[in-house]
């Protein structure tokens, strides 16, 4: 497409294209500096502000997915997920699935989702994902599914960091008594879910989000999930085979305990050398290789772990932590 020349023509191309149609071409930023220019309100005066403010719109929304429920940009790519690219939106982000073989895998994300708006504790759904659209998107003859997620956690809204991102910044362990508050409110999200009916089945360091400020913890990542009664774990994230118990290796039901264990595992090799030897008791009995010898309970194991960490460090207490 050819770009306008003059203020009244750049108007008029505004005000009747599409995105497609405005930046189609092989330089879409060029386009849209040129339509700008044009049609500022200092270059094109009044008549310019309602086409200025369209092209505004039409370049924020350009390559967006769209379903029934709302219009999502894929302008800005935040994250890539083990199956999903995850592109920031107003409402938080569109998760789209890379592979369209993993499919049920997002539908699973959704299902688990909202079994647990459903039937999850409202005071600790701030510990989880909350769903805001889910659809099938078409695209080339490819039929992709999306979920759109809203994560929060605090009362700052501070930015988000994975475990992972924390392991990396603590190469020789982390305080244990900065690891508590995590491990703690791991649980919390835990026993929400539990109670509620859904297996995480991937309680992983990337799938464990804290807000340092406010000590905040999101579980996210419920792709991997379980909401049905003898369901099994679909898939699991090939880089972390060895944090997996026997029973989800083995195709076997998951249960509370399995995302227990898994749980125990990461925040284990979060603390390293730095954990003392009865919090490593602890995170190995968790863990043991038997299911029915582990423990099953999220908010039984939690009040254990209080009682453990008041024998340890005496009364609970607020402990700044920054990265």
């Amino acid at each position: 497409m050819n770009l306008p020349t003059s203020t009244a023509e750049a108007i008029a191309l505004v005000e009747r294209a599409t995105a497609e149609e405005l930046f189609g071409g092989d330089d879409p930023a060029r386009a849209y500096r040129r339509l700008a220019r044009l049609t500022h309100p200092d270059t094109a005066g009044p008549a310019g502000a309602r086409a200025f403010t369209r092209l505004a719109e039409l370049w924020r929304t350009r390559g967006a997915i769209r379903s029934t429920k709302g219009v999502y940009p894929t302008a800005v790519l935040d994250f890539r997920g083990d199956l999903a690219n995850l592109y920031r939106v107003p409402e938080g982000h569109l998760k789209l699935v890379r592979d369209p073989s993993c499919n049920d895998l997002m539908a699973r994300e959704a299902a688990a989702l909202r079994r647990l708006a459903e039937h999850g504790d409202p005071r600790y759904l701030p510990y989880v994902p909350r769903l805001v659209d889910t659809f099938r998107h078409k695209e080339g003859g490819v039929v992709r599914r999306a979920n759109v997620i809203a994560v929060t956690s605090g009362r700052t809204a501070g930015r988000l960091h994975s475990l992972a991102e924390v392991a990396a910044k603590r190469p020789h362990g982390l305080d244990p008594r900065d690891a508590a508050w995590m491990w703690r409110r791991l649980l919390v999200a835990l026993g929400l879910a539990h109670r509620a009916g859904v297996i995480h089945g991937a309680v992983l360091p990337e799938h464990v989000l804290i807000e340092p400020d406010d000590h905040g913890v999101v579980l996210v990542d419920w792709c991997y999930s379980a909401a049905e009664p003898d369901q099994r774990i679909a898939a699991i994230v090939p880089r972390y085979r060895d944090h997996y118990p026997a029973e989800v290796l083995d195709r076997g039901t998951p249960a509370p305990c399995t995302d227990l264990a898994m749980a125990a595992r990461v925040m284990a090799d979060l603390i390293g050398d730095r954990a003392p030897k009865p919090l490593r008791r602890f995170a190995d009995g968790c863990r043991l290789a038997s299911p029915r010898q582990r423990p099953d309970d999220a908010w039984r194991l939690l009040r254990e772990f209080d009682e453990l960490l008041h024998h340890l460090y005496g009364p609970r207490k607020f402990r700044p932590f920054t990265l």
